[in-house]
């Protein structure tokens, strides 16, 4: 099979599952989603996945199969694998069902949010508003379902219109009702970054425990989103939610592609290349130790037959920003790290809170590995302590590492130019030129930002950034054994004949009245006496420039020596 043929049809940007089978758009198969659902003990489940992985689909999916209708929806399943399970069917158009998403609701405060999440309740009641002609439904309830029509109720109302909207649905139907309720925490984020976290957290813990705890007319409620926010924050009180998170076996296939499902929608059976690309590029997530693909860039190249960053530019990844970026994250070791390919190791914390990520810096890498951007790789143990080995998944991903750092960078020094300047003075053994655009950039760097960090891995971190383009044509390495030691960063040409460059840095220790002359000369001493140039004699570059950079605050001394050959 070559790659889909024009005549079918992608599902690109289509989350209703009717709509999708009812084109004849390209379906993955995911209806064991719905057996597994079915099978699954808890009454209310909360399964966070990462955006674009299938979340808005897979609920409609549930929808579809479970919610009551007179209308027959059998040929949309009949030839789906969840319609040979003889279980399942038992469950076929069954209950009557609501279906929310709050995708959309991102708000810049917390009165514009009210006001959105009124304006669902409004249109889920408005579906449903067949209830208020059945008898079994009081005049006070019935009133209380017309002021919310109206978006005229209170915030009580509003607080507690899912729970109530159950009660008139079992009443009317004697059967208790599915709740669907996608991308549940993305008002919470929004209050994150918006300023008003604390009255989201308030507003949606009683909106959700309303609905969720101790509903006897709940048949199952399914709450997809990408993040698990902590019990204690938002539900608290609401022991009954059952999360299976991507380090979790259940639900392992159900979001995202399978290597088989790509080989086969792709044609890549018999082209050994594309597989190899298609991996690169979109592979590497595992979910409950599964090899999942990104489905969205998946089907957007199937679209276009390029190889591009497509799960990156579907959100604005304002909260990634803020942490690689605005926080420093980006100018870690850690990163450094994770872009050389490299495999990090941290304890990770499920129970996340938004609000840790302002005061325990450790969380950043939860909320990163369950955003998507990193993946687990197994397990390891320090001081007792179980930790998740942690790495980027693939090359898209990496690609938001280094344009984030690129944002900030160009921010700084006013666009790439400045980055490709400072590269060619360092090839070039520029001393004058690199000290200059060095300290242009240290000039537009906080103090806050330089101190927050130990000084000598924020500057490290931060000549790593600055050289990260450069992976065309050279090999960067940093903290890498060469000789009798290891070099803080080297600059290998990927082809012999072309210069390579050994980088001490050093941050001026002012406590013992060090002077820059002394820095300079125990930085290139360090180089010398530890044949830090070793590894690029043995990859020919010719010539071989030595550099100390010397760091004390925003002031920036470089210089240079001739390297042994």
């Amino acid at each position: 099979m070559d790659i889909p043929p024009s005549s079918i049809k992608l599902p690109i940007g289509i989350a209703d599952f009717r709509n999708l089978r009812e084109d004849k758009r390209l379906y993955v198969d995911k209806s064991a989603f719905i057996s597994e659902v079915l099978r699954d003990h808890a009454v209310v489940l909360l399964v966070p996945r990462p955006r674009r992985f299938g979340k808005t689909l897979n609920l409609s999916l549930l929808r579809y199969f479970l919610e009551k209708r007179d209308e027959d929806l059998s040929e949309l399943f009949d030839d789906l694998v969840v319609w040979q399970d003889v279980e399942a069917r038992v469950h076929f158009q069954k209950y009557p069902t609501i279906f929310m998403t709050f995708k959309d609701i991102k708000e810049g405060s917390f009165e514009d949010t009210f006001e959105a999440i009124q304006d669902l309740v409004r249109q889920v009641y408005h579906e449903h508003r067949y209830v208020l002609d059945a008898p079994e439904l009081t005049l006070e309830q019935k009133d209380r379902y017309r002021r919310l029509l109206r978006s005229e109720g209170s915030k009580i109302m509003v607080r507690n219109a899912l729970r109530d909207l159950t009660e008139y649905l079992y009443l009317v139907h004697q059967k208790q009702v599915v709740l669907l309720l996608d991308e549940y925490d993305t008002p919470i984020q929004q209050g994150y970054l918006r300023g008003f976290y604390d009255e989201a957290i308030d507003f949606f813990r009683n909106f959700y425990a309303a609905a969720l705890k101790d509903n006897v007319y709940l048949f199952r409620g399914i709450l997809t989103g990408i993040l698990r926010v902590a019990r204690e924050s938002l539900f608290s009180g609401l022991n009954n939610v059952r999360v299976r998170s991507l380090l979790d076996p259940e639900y392992a296939t159900s979001f995202g592609f399978t290597e088989a499902e790509i080989l086969h929608i792709t044609g890549a059976e018999q082209q050994e290349s594309l597989r190899t690309k298609l991996k690169a590029w979109y592979d590497g997530y595992q979910f409950g130790g599964q090899v999942i693909y990104n489905p969205w860039s998946i089907l957007c190249y199937l679209d276009t037959r390029r190889f591009d960053n497509y799960w990156v530019s579907t959100s604005s990844d304002d909260i990634i920003y803020d942490l690689l970026a605005h926080r420093g994250y980006g100018l870690s070791s850690d990163v450094e790290r994770l872009l050389q390919g490299e495999n990090i190791q941290k304890r990770i914390d499920e129970h996340l809170s938004l609000r840790d990520l302002d005061h325990r810096p450790d969380v950043v890498w939860s909320f990163l590995l369950f955003s998507g951007y990193l993946k687990p790789c197994g397990t390891s143990e320090e001081a007792g302590t179980q930790l998740l080995n942690l790495a980027i998944p693939n090359h898209e991903v990496r690609l938001v590492f280094l344009n984030v750092f690129r944002t900030w960078l160009s921010g700084h020094l006013g666009g790439d130019d400045h980055s490709r300047l400072l590269q060619d003075a360092l090839l070039g053994a520029d001393t004058e030129t690199a000290e200059r655009l060095l300290e242009h950039l240290m000039l537009s760097v906080s103090y806050h930002d330089v101190n927050r960090h130990q000084p000598e891995k924020f500057y490290h971190g931060l000549i790593l950034g600055l050289l990260v383009n450069m992976e065309a044509h050279y090999v960067v390495r940093s903290n890498r054994e060469s000789g009798y030691g290891r070099a803080d960063v080297l600059l290998i040409p990927r082809e012999p004949g072309h210069p390579g460059v050994v980088l001490e840095l050093k941050s001026l220790d002012t406590r013992r009245e060090e002077s820059v002359d002394e820095a300079v000369k125990q930085a290139l001493r360090q180089i010398r006496d530890r044949d830090y140039a070793a590894e690029l004699r043995s990859a020919g570059a010719q010539p071989i420039h030595e550099l100390a950079i010397v760091f004390d605050g925003k002031l920036v001394w470089v210089r240079t020596q001739d390297a042994d050959v």
